[in-house]
């Protein structure tokens, strides 16, 4: 498997290859991320960064564990099940479910490490992950505080702009789907973004396809494991399933959406963040779109972040 990452690691941080296994048994693999000079008998507070839908860790992950090791965390970033490095077969399944239990299954990982403190674990979310993270938040109370960045709701998403017939209709062609899959003996998976990467963005493309190729297809946050979409088939979990239907009850625990002021899925924070009880923040960075929040870090609110996480994991 590929090891490029997409930033450079700082000098003063050490980063280590780790493995562990969720509630299914698939081994999770994943990078673990703290202070070179770390005194490993203290305790210390530890976050999960989970990566984009179709992403992997060594994509925008590494620079939010590289950024916010720094500053005194424990990190652990991990490759989604079916993704990347990461067991689960066939490669390239989406499940709702499961990629919420890789939150919880981190939760687990990193409380059997004598240098965190159990009571101080929260969770970061990168588009997808975001609704990932809340999700695992809403039942698993060991995630004491979650943030998201330029957050998805994938359940929301896979039946975004459908009326009713265009549902049926969907669901008709990917039921009819796995009649072919079951022939095949394997599910149907088209890459969304070339094995190479490009050196310009296409110019017939719309938006956002164009912005979803300015990082996945360009040498910018091109990954050989992170080609995009999913088993063609994946998505009917999706249309069958609502992520954040407890929102309201992660709290008092806070949560602190983090979006662009020009992404075009800030409906998504907006309608989570109404959605959500107090203790709850939304904040909008100014000049950034969606993507800009994978790797940007003139972009991404690096301060806003630990200061949320050191007032909240206490």
């Amino acid at each position: 498997m590929s090891k490029h990452y997409i930033a450079p690691l700082s000098d003063n941080i050490e980063r280590t290859s780790v493995f562990y296994k969720n509630r299914y048994g698939f081994t999770l693999a994943g990078d673990l991320y703290h202070l070179k000079n770390l005194d490993k008998n203290k305790q210390y507070p530890a976050l999960i960064v989970g990566a984009p839908y179709g992403g992997v860790k060594e994509q925008g992950p590494c620079i939010y564990a590289n950024e916010l090791a720094k500053r005194g965390f424990i990190i652990l970033t991990f490759d989604p099940c079916f993704m990347g490095e990461s067991e689960g077969y066939p490669r390239h399944v989406s499940s709702p479910d499961i990629f919420t239990e890789n939150f919880s299954a981190g939760v687990d990982y990193l409380g059997l490490l004598p240098f965190v403190n159990r009571e101080q674990i929260g969770a970061i979310g990168i588009c997808g992950s975001g609704g990932f993270a809340l999700s695992a938040t809403q039942m698993d109370t060991r995630i004491k505080a979650v943030a998201t960045a330029s957050m998805y709701d994938m359940t929301v998403a896979s039946r975004l702009g459908m009326d009713k017939e265009t549902i049926q209709a969907t669901k008709e062609k990917l039921s009819k789907q796995r009649w072919i899959d079951a022939q095949n003996g394997y599910p149907e998976y088209i890459p969304y973004f070339p094995d190479k990467p490009l050196e310009k963005v296409p110019e017939d493309l719309t938006e956002p396809t164009a912005e979803w190729f300015r990082f996945y297809a360009l040498k910018r946050g091109h990954h050989i494991n992170a080609l995009g979409g999913f088993t063609t088939t994946s998505n009917l979990a999706f249309m069958n399933y609502h992520l954040l239907d407890y929102l309201d009850e992660i709290s008092p625990r806070p949560i602190l959406f983090i979006v662009g002021d020009r992404a075009h899925s800030k409906f998504f924070s907006e309608e989570a963040f109404n959605k959500a009880s107090e203790p709850k923040e939304l904040y909008v960075v100014d000049d950034a779109e969606h993507i800009d929040l994978y790797d940007k870090t003139d972009k991404i609110p690096f301060d806003k972040l630990e200061l949320f996480f050191k007032n909240n994991l206490k």
